[in-house]
């Protein structure tokens, strides 16, 4: 179950859905599976109100405890909760890995997270995915600061990121709830802050290429030196140029591993120097080897 592109039409798409839950667009799975009548899934209807975001409303008919294990994605990730019990987030990327459950009502999971796990009872969910272009706008603060953590979404948007939640959670009808989170979203974006045109370049080129790009290449693209590049995209995108084309490339390749793919033969196609290479990736993004990685 994923955050897919939205759909055309007058209401929100509801669905039931049994067995694995994903909560942001494909690199997120259940340790618990929700049996019976599984889970209950929204989408809304009609183009989304600002360009880069994804939206979908989650529901858990089972009643079963959710336990899901976050892997790095190109999309930063804004889960609001609309159940009573708080998420609690174990792990996170780098250095700032945290050792002890951090209870959030609603959370932002960064550009690059990193291995970590997110639990919870009774959840009940609007989440966003959020393109780069589209988040550097809607955070309030520098992506960077933000890498390799998942926070509490009011850390980011305090009094205001808990009145859209407390207005969300009273609404009654999925398409009412995506039609606040969409006008909350496209004031944010109208007062925040426009990625410079030449950062957005670079991450449109890493994306198209898969990864498979070099620093040198993408400040000239862009007529900027090494430096400066590596200042402004870190800044406006949360990471290093080379460490968000390793991240497009890992997205790539975990996901032909899920698809059944060779390791060797994935190695080969996404630019990785052998298998080791993609191994030592894999474990740094994902925290598990590619055979481990393919299974899940």
């Amino acid at each position: 179950m994923r955050s897919d592109e939205v759909n055309a039409g007058t209401e929100a798409e509801t669905e039931a859905v049994d067995g694995d839950v994903d909560l942001d667009g494909g690199q997120v799975f259940d340790g618990d599976r929700a049996d019976g009548s599984g889970w209950e899934v929204a989408r809304p209807c009609g183009a989304p109100a600002v360009t880069g975001v994804r939206m979908a409303g989650f529901r858990d008919r089972a009643g079963r405890a959710l336990d899901l294990r976050v892997l790095p994605q190109p999309a930063l990730v804004v889960v609001i909760g609309l159940g009573n019990a708080p998420f609690t987030v174990e792990g996170g990327a780098l250095e700032r890995s945290q050792t002890s459950p951090n209870p959030h009502p609603s959370l932002v999971a960064s550009l690059s997270p990193g291995p970590a796990r997110i639990r919870g009872r009774d959840v009940e969910c609007v989440e966003m995915c959020l393109s780069p272009g589209a988040a550097y706008p809607l955070l309030g603060v520098s992506p960077h600061e933000l890498e390799g953590q998942v926070v509490g979404l009011e850390d980011l948007w305090g009094r205001q990121g808990r009145q859209l939640r407390e207005r969300v959670a009273a609404a009654t009808a999925w398409q009412e709830r995506f039609t606040l989170v969409s006008e909350f979203l496209a004031h944010r974006a109208a007062r925040g802050p426009a990625m410079t045109p030449e950062v957005a370049g670079v991450w449109d080129t890493i994306v198209a290429h898969g990864g498979r790009v070099r620093v040198d290449d993408l400040a000239a693209s862009c007529g900027w030196s090494r430096k400066r590049l590596w200042s402004r995209f870190r800044a406006q995108i949360g990471l290093t140029p080379k460490r968000a084309a390793m991240l497009v490339r890992f997205d790539r390749a975990a996901r032909a591993l899920r698809a059944g793919g060779n390791a060797a033969d994935i190695a080969l196609a996404h630019g990785y120097a052998d298998q080791s290479h993609l191994h030592r990736d894999v474990l740094a993004f994902a925290g598990c080897t590619p055979a481990a990685l393919a299974g899940l």
